[in-house]
Order: C-alpha cells, then sequence, then structure tokens
C-alpha cells in the first residue's frame, strides 16, 4: 500500500536508479539529518559528514529495505547512530577544555525578541539532555516515528514527554 505522499514511491524508483526520486528524497529528508547530527553537537563539517555517510548507507542498503514508507525512521535512526559513531570516535581525539563561544552580534531592530530568544535559550540549556534534543529536533521531524527514530524512544514517548519538556520549558521562561 503506498503511502499518502508518495514516499513509496520514490524509494522504490530510487531503488531502480531514479536520479529525480533521489533527489526528492534527499531534499524531504536531509534537514532532519542535519539537525539530527547538529544535535549531537557536531560542526559543520562532521555534520556533513554524519548526513553523506548516512546517504551512501541508504545507497548501500536500499534493495534490503522491507518497508519503504519506514525510510524517514530508517535514516534517522541512521544519522543517530553514524553522529554517536563519529561523537565517540571525535571525543577520543579532542582537548578536555571546550572551545570559547563567539557572541553573535544582533541587529538593534530585533533587540526584545533577541532579548526573549536569550532567555528561552537559556531556559533551553537548563533543562535534561532529552528535552533540548527532543524541542530541537521536533521542527524539523515530518512525523512522530522518524522523530522517535532520531531519539531512540518509542512512538508512544513522543507527544507526552515533549509536553512534559514544553511544561518545563515554560516554568522557566518568564
Amino acid at each position: 500500500m503506498a503511502q499518502r505522499d508518495g514516499t513509496d514511491e520514490l524509494v522504490v524508483r530510487a531503488r531502480d536508479g531514479d536520479g529525480d526520486a533521489w533527489a526528492r528524497l534527499v531534499e524531504r529528508h536531509s534537514a532532519l539529518l542535519w539537525s539530527i547530527a547538529r544535535s549531537h553537537g557536531l560542526n559543520d563539517a562532521d555534520s556533513g559528514d554524519v548526513v553523506q555517510t548516512t546517504w551512501l548507507r541508504l545507497v548501500e542498503r536500499i534493495d534490503g529495505l522491507r518497508e519503504p514508507s519506514a525510510i524517514g525512521c530508517w535514516l534517522a535512526t541512521t544519522a543517530r547512530n553514524e553522529s554517536l559513531r563519529l561523537v565517540r570516535r571525535r571525543s577520543r581525539d579532542m582537548p578536555l577544555v571546550p572551545a570559547p563561544r563567539r557572541p553573535e552580534p544582533g541587529p538593534d531592530r530585533v533587540a526584545a525578541a533577541r532579548e526573549r530568544l536569550g532567555r528561552v535559550g537559556t531556559a533551553l540549556d537548563t533543562l535534561p539532555q532529552r528535552c533540548r534534543t527532543l524541542l530541537r529536533l521536533f521542527a524539523l521531524a515530518p512525523s512522530h516515528a522518524e522523530l522517535a527514530a532520531a531519539l531512540g524512544i518509542p512512538v508512544g514517548s513522543v507527544a507526552p514527554t515533549r509536553a512534559r519538556c514544553l511544561e518545563a520549558l515554560r516554568r522557566l521562561v518568564p
């Protein structure tokens, strides 16, 4: 049974070598893959490596996919695993002292918005890591299934966990 959004068809066409189908899959899922990599604290170059490796893994394994409609979950899980692998590898090579953060200059016309954003960012940083990651990925994940795969949690846990995280964030932001 084909999905409404044509995911099944795109995967089958990509499997058959259709470049347009590959381009649509990449367009549809790349932002999520980038956000997963970035949520693991990877820089742009390392995040790019994770995204590229994730697509390579799909090329290598697309013939073995049993459920084409679950491609988003498969990609999210693969990106999470690749990110974790790279974080572990990088942590062995990184100095123990973190690099200082660069201040971000902001235009005067958005001072009030930036102030609120700063308060939200500060509050977000005080939340547990799981909540920080979930809230940052939520905007980019096309479905709860893909978000669950990216986080490594059951699909049924996404909405209640998100609600608890948002409530905790609301309590912290005046």
